[in-house]
């Protein structure tokens, strides 16, 4: 497959990166900053250095041109503030799926976050910090300018809280799932599984538990 990631620094990114191409698959890493050039080719793919917070719509379906899906794994960082939430998180995450519509690339998979329902409707969660609220509006929003698009496949994955743990192999994949920590290396792991999954459309919570990830991912289908 010749996959492109926005977002090709990230930790689940890089994760991800690193396992389609042992695989054998093409990988195109898309990055805003040149210095990451060199991390991004050493993880086995092809760097393109574009800012996705001011790219237009045909400039990025130029560089998707040709692949069969598109991953959305980039953000705003943590130490990012509730103004880049939204043009990050939201809006470059809506420009991907533009430019994935231009370019005829129907497959989309976008990395949310579990807890996105807590702001459906305006609600504003007790007890959350306001930029983790941005953050959460942000993923819903791009979640819900997504999903209704029939010019794409989009599965929309919410992973629960990240660890730098290693791996397990094994998760709780569903709908909807208790709240729980994952693992980053496991996120990019059923990444990969469900972009050889053509078929299955929507949104699916993530965290750790008791079922190999492939069984995890065609049970979904």
């Amino acid at each position: 497959m010749d996959i492109v990631i926005a977002g090709a620094h990230g930790q689940v990114a890089r994760r991800l990166t690193r396992l389609l191409a042992a695989r054998g698959d093409t990988v195109t890493g898309i990055v805003r900053d040149s210095r990451q050039v060199a991390d991004l080719e050493s993880d086995g793919a092809r760097p393109l250095v574009l800012d996705l917070e001011h790219a237009d719509v045909g400039e990025l379906a130029a560089g998707l041109r040709g692949a069969d899906a598109v991953v959305f794994a980039a953000g705003g960082g943590p130490n990012s503030g509730i103004a880049r939430k939204d043009t990050v998180d939201r809006a470059a995450a809506v420009l991907l799926a533009d430019a994935a519509e231009a370019a005829g690339v129907r497959r989309y998979l976008l990395v949310s976050s579990m807890g996105t329902e807590q702001v459906a409707g305006g609600a504003t969660p007790d007890g959350v910090d306001e930029v983790f609220v941005a953050y959460l509006r942000a993923k819903l929003a791009a979640e819900e300018a997504l999903l209704p698009r029939p010019g794409l496949d989009t599965v929309v994955l919410r992973p629960g809280r990240l660890t730098d743990d290693p791996g397990t192999g094994h998760v709780m994949l569903d709908r909807h799932v208790e709240r729980g920590d994952v693992t980053r290396d496991d996120v990019a792991a059923v990444l990969a599984a469900l972009l050889t999954r053509q078929h299955h459309e929507g949104v699916l919570e993530l965290t750790n538990g008791p079922t190999p990830v492939e069984d995890a991912v065609a049970a979904q289908l």
